[in-house]
């Protein structure tokens, strides 16, 4: 559980036309505060709906910026993302607060590689593989990507309710049934997958499942947040 403390994670979370959902975040969500050794906070990014932000606008910049600073101003330490696509404004963000800025899982991508036997690939896991960009992996050379697969969940309940007007909350094992679902898919085309990241942050509270189901490491957002705090001297070294 997250102490009481006036240092925070900081999440820069997307606008949205729908009032907040009540429903407390799930166990496992990076939005849950018991995911980290520290309590969260958000501000929303004026502007970044979605489809902006998977586009990358340039105009959203001063927003992203804005919004990290207030952050900081209430106490974060770090600051990281409810939108992966986010990693578009990583440099830019990075540059303009003084703390450690992750704006995605998909940073991880040429630490697993080099963590992994060069006969196997990771696999990346997304919200929708068609809307993937596959310049978010930071790779330079086109062997790197050729051990990088990409599957999504959508058709299933995930994708389904986040379709709705407003958005539904989805169970756990459902998000867990997609995932395996989809982590079936690539494993039939692609036998030698040897790690899984998850590039949507409505994955991690299915993370511990689908470790115990595929039985290989799976890596999120919440574990880059978690190595990332743990690495700053931010409990006067009782953590």
């Amino acid at each position: 559980m997250a102490p009481h403390t006036n240092k925070f994670l900081g999440i820069l979370d997307l606008e949205t036309e729908f009032p907040p959902n009540p429903t407390p975040p799930a166990v496992g969500s990076m939005l849950n505060s018991n995911s980290y050794i520290l309590p969260v906070i958000t501000e929303v990014v004026a502007g970044g709906r979605v489809e902006a932000v998977m586009r990358g606008d340039p105009e959203l910049e001063p927003a992203f910026i804005a919004a990290a600073q207030r952050l900081v101003e209430r106490g974060a330490v770090a600051i990281t993302s409810y939108c992966g696509a986010a990693i578009r404004y990583q440099a830019a963000l990075a540059a303009a607060v003084d703390v450690p800025v992750l704006t995605s899982s998909l940073m991880m991508v040429p630490l697993l590689l080099k963590q992994l036997p060069p006969q196997k690939k990771l696999a990346v896991l997304t919200f929708d593989s068609k809307s993937f960009n596959r310049d978010w992996l930071g790779l330079d050379s086109s062997d790197a990507h050729d051990r990088v697969v990409v599957g999504g969940v959508e058709g299933g309940t995930l994708s389904e309710n986040e379709g709705m007007c407003p958005p539904q909350v989805t169970d756990t094992v459902d998000i867990e049934r997609d995932i395996s679902r989809a982590v079936e898919r690539l494993r039939e085309d692609n036998p030698d997958i040897g790690a899984l990241l998850f590039s949507c942050t409505l994955f991690p509270p299915a993370t511990p499942k689908i470790r115990q189901v595929a039985e290989l490491p799976v890596y999120d957002i919440t574990t880059l947040c978690r190595t990332t705090l743990q690495s700053l001297d931010i409990l006067g070294g009782h953590q």
